[in-house]
C-alpha cells in the first residue's frame, strides 16, 4: 500500500537534493579570471525542509493520514484488538496523531501503562490480553468471530468469571421470587458471577440470553428476556399471576421500570434497583479501569493529600539472587486504627488499595505493583485490635544501583484518606571475591514452609516463612514484646571453600547486647561447616525467646569471620523490648 503522507515527504526530501544539487555545480570563478566574469549574486532559494507548512498544508497532511488509518494494521488495532479496553479518550487521541511515528510510539505507550512490570520485556497484560481474545473467538463465535459478541466483549474486558451459571437449552424454569416466581420456560441463557471487578464493585452478576437459539448471547439488562413464553397468553404465569393478584398485561404497562418481570412480593425492592443496574450496565460495557488509576497523581509529585494523611511505615531488605538480580524484599506496616472499617453482618473490613512504582535515576519506571488488601475482624474484637498492625509484603527483583521507591495508599471506606512515601533506594552489588552478607531481618514470626511453597508467597524467602518488624520511623528501632520470640534472619555470600577439603570455615559470632547497660545477654558462636560445610552461602536463622529481658534496648550483633579469606563482616540492628 502506497501511503500519501511517503510521498509528500519523498517529495519534500527529493527537493532538498534539488537543491543541493545545483549549488555544487554552479561555483563561481576567481576574480581575477580574465575570461570568465563574476555573476552576479543570487538570492538564496528557501529550503523546503525548513520552511514553515502552511495551514492548508498541515490539514492536508491530516487528511491523507487519516485516510491512511481508514484502513491498514492501525485500523485492526484500534476497531479490534483494543476496541473493549480502550478509554475513549485514548481512542479519540489515537484518531488525531498525525503520522506512523506517533501512533507506534501511542501504542507502545497504551501496553507500557497497563503493564504490571514496565521493566520487563514481557508485558503479563498484553499476552494475557490476547490469549482472552483467542479463547473468545474459540468458544463464543455465532456467525460472527467471538471478540465481537457480548461475551466475548466481557471475557476480553474483565477475563474469567469465577462461575457460571449454563442453560445451554433453555427448557423449564423456576423464578426465584425476586424474578417473580411460578414456572416458566426460557431460551438458552447463561448468568455469569464475578466475586470482585476493580471499579464496578462485590458480586457481580451479567446475564446472558440466546433469544434467536443460534448460539449468540447478548447481554441483557431485562432478567425476563429469557422467558420464552413471556407473549403467550396464559403461559408461563408468575406466583402472584397465578394468584390473582395481577394479570400478565400488568408487565408491560411500565410499571416494573426496566425489567418486565411483573408484580409479586419482591416488586418494589427491584424497582429501587434500577438504576444500579443502569450504572453497572454502563460500567461493564465501557474500558475497563486502570487499576489504582486515581493513586497515580500522587506517586512521584508533590500533589496536595485533600484529608488526613493516612500513615504507613516500610520497611526495604536486600537478598542476593543472582550477582545481577537483588531481591527487595518490601514490608508495609499500617495500624488498624489508621484504616476505617465498615461492619456487615457482625465482620468489621478494612480495604486499602496499595500502588507502588520503582523509578531509576532517568525518572523511567522500572517496576509497578499494585494490591488491594483487606483486614477482617469480628465486631467485638474491633476495639480491641486497634493497636494491632497489619503488614503488606512485596518481592522486588532488582539489578544493583540506585533507585526511587513511591508508594500511594488509599483507605477505600474514606476516599480523602491517602498516604504516601518516597525514598530513595541503593540496592547492594554482590562481588564474587568479597564476604558480604543480606539484611539481617529481624522478625516476630519465622517458620519453615512446606517443599511446594519453597521461593514463592508472601513473606517467603528461600525455604523460610518471615515477617519482618517495621519500625515506626527510619531512625527507631522495631518493637517487640516480651511475651514474643526475636527471630532474626540473614544470608552469608563468597565464603571461601579450602581448595583441599572442599570445605568452607568461618565462625559466626552472635550476640544481643543491652544497649543501657552495655551488658551482653546472648554471646554464641557456630562455625559454617555445621550449617552449610561444601558451600560458599550460608543461612543464619535463630529464635530468641524474650521472657527473660527486661524492658528496655537492645541489639544484636552478628560477625562473621572468614578462616579461608581472612575476611570479616558483621551486621547489627536495634530493638525495643516493651
Amino acid at each position: 500500500m502506497i501511503r500519501m503522507g511517503g510521498l509528500l515527504r519523498g517529495a519534500l526530501f527529493a527537493g532538498a537534493l534539488g537543491v543541493l544539487a545545483s549549488g555544487a555545480f554552479a561555483q563561481e570563478a576567481p576574480a581575477d579570471d580574465p575570461v570568465v566574469k563574476k555573476a552576479p549574486p543570487k538570492s538564496e532559494k528557501p529550503d523546503p525542509m525548513k520552511r514553515r507548512i502552511t495551514d492548508k498544508e498541515r490539514f492536508k497532511q491530516q487528511k491523507d493520514y487519516q485516510a491512511e488509518l481508514k484502513e491498514g494494521p492501525y485500523k485492526k488495532w484500534l476497531n479490534e484488538d483494543v476496541v473493549w479496553i480502550i478509554t475513549d479518550q485514548e481512542a479519540k487521541a489515537f484518531k488525531q496523531l498525525a503520522n506512523d511515528e506517533e501512533r507506534d510510539a501511542f501504542i507502545e505507550n497504551f501496553w507500557l501503562r497497563r503493564n504490571p512490570s514496565p521493566e520487563s520485556p514481557d508485558n503479563e497484560f498484553k499476552e494475557q490480553h490476547y490469549m482472552r481474545i483467542a479463547y473468545a473467538n474459540e468458544h463464543f463465535a455465532a456467525g460472527k468471530p467471538g471478540w465481537k459478541t457480548d461475551r466475548g466483549h466481557i471475557y476480553i474486558a474483565f477475563g474469567k468469571p469465577d462461575s457460571i451459571e449454563s442453560h445451554p437449552s433453555g427448557g423449564q424454569y423456576q423464578r426465584p421470587m425476586e424474578e417473580g416466581g411460578g414456572q416458566t420456560s426460557t431460551f438458552p441463557f447463561e448468568v455469569w458471577h464475578y466475586r470482585y471487578i476493580e471499579g464496578i464493585g462485590d458480586n457481580i452478576d451479567i446475564e446472558f440470553v440466546d433469544t434467536c437459539m443460534c448460539g449468540d448471547y447478548h447481554m441483557t439488562l431485562d432478567r425476563s428476556e429469557k422467558d420464552a413464553l413471556k407473549y403467550t397468553p396464559g403461559a408461563g404465569l408468575t406466583m402472584w399471576e397465578q394468584l390473582g393478584q395481577s394479570t400478565k398485561a400488568d408487565r408491560f404497562n411500565g410499571s416494573g421500570g426496566l425489567e418486565q418481570l411483573g408484580n409479586g412480593p419482591m416488586a418494589s425492592a427491584q424497582q429501587s434497583k434500577f438504576f444500579d443496574r443502569l450504572d453497572q450496565y454502563a460500567k461493564l460495557t465501557a474500558a475497563p479501569q486502570i487499576k489504582f488509576k486515581d493513586l497515580e497523581q500522587y506517586i512521584g509529585t508533590a500533589q496536595i493529600l485533600k484529608g488526613p494523611p493516612f500513615l504507613f511505615d516500610v520497611r526495604t531488605d536486600y537478598v542476593k539472587v543472582t550477582n545481577d538480580t537483588i531481591l527487595v524484599p518490601m514490608t508495609l506496616q499500617i495500624r488498624n486504627r489508621d484504616i476505617t472499617f465498615q461492619t456487615k453482618d457482625g465482620i468489621a473490613t478494612g480495604t486499602v488499595n496499595i500502588l507502588g512504582r520503582v523509578t531509576n535515576l532517568n525518572h523511567r519506571p522500572i517496576q509497578t505493583f499494585e494490591d488491594t488488601v483487606q483486614v477482617m475482624v469480628t465486631a467485638e474484637e474491633l476495639q480491641k485490635t486497634q493497636n494491632n498492625v497489619s503488614v503488606y509484603w512485596k518481592a522486588l527483583p532488582l539489578r544493583p544501583g540506585l533507585y526511587k521507591l513511591d508508594i500511594a495508599i488509599k483507605d477505600v471506606n474514606n476516599p480523602d484518606h491517602i498516604g504516601t512515601w518516597k525514598r530513595s533506594v541503593s540496592v547492594p552489588k554482590y562481588d564474587d571475591d568479597k564476604l558480604a552478607s543480606s539484611s539481617l531481618i529481624l522478625a516476630d514470626s519465622m517458620r519453615r514452609v512446606p517443599t511446594k511453597d519453597i521461593g514463592s508467597g508472601n513473606f517467603v524467602i528461600g525455604n523460610t516463612w518471615l515477617r519482618p518488624r517495621v519500625a515506626d520511623t527510619p531512625t527507631t528501632p522495631v518493637k517487640f514484646k516480651r511475651d514474643q520470640n526475636l527471630n532474626f534472619w540473614m544470608q552469608i555470600y563468597n565464603l571461601g571453600i579450602d581448595e583441599k577439603s572442599k570445605k568452607n570455615n568461618a565462625q559466626i559470632q552472635y550476640e544481643v547486647l543491652n544497649v543501657d547497660s552495655n551488658k551482653t545477654v546472648l554471646n554464641m558462636a557456630e562455625s559454617t561447616q555445621k550449617l552449610s560445610p561444601n558451600s560458599d552461602q550460608v543461612t543464619v536463622e535463630k529464635t530468641m525467646p524474650l521472657a527473660s529481658l527486661q524492658p528496655g534496648k537492645y541489639k544484636v550483633l552478628i560477625k562473621v569471620d572468614d578462616g579461608v579469606t581472612k575476611q570479616e563482616i558483621s551486621q547489627s540492628a536495634p530493638f525495643v523490648v516493651e
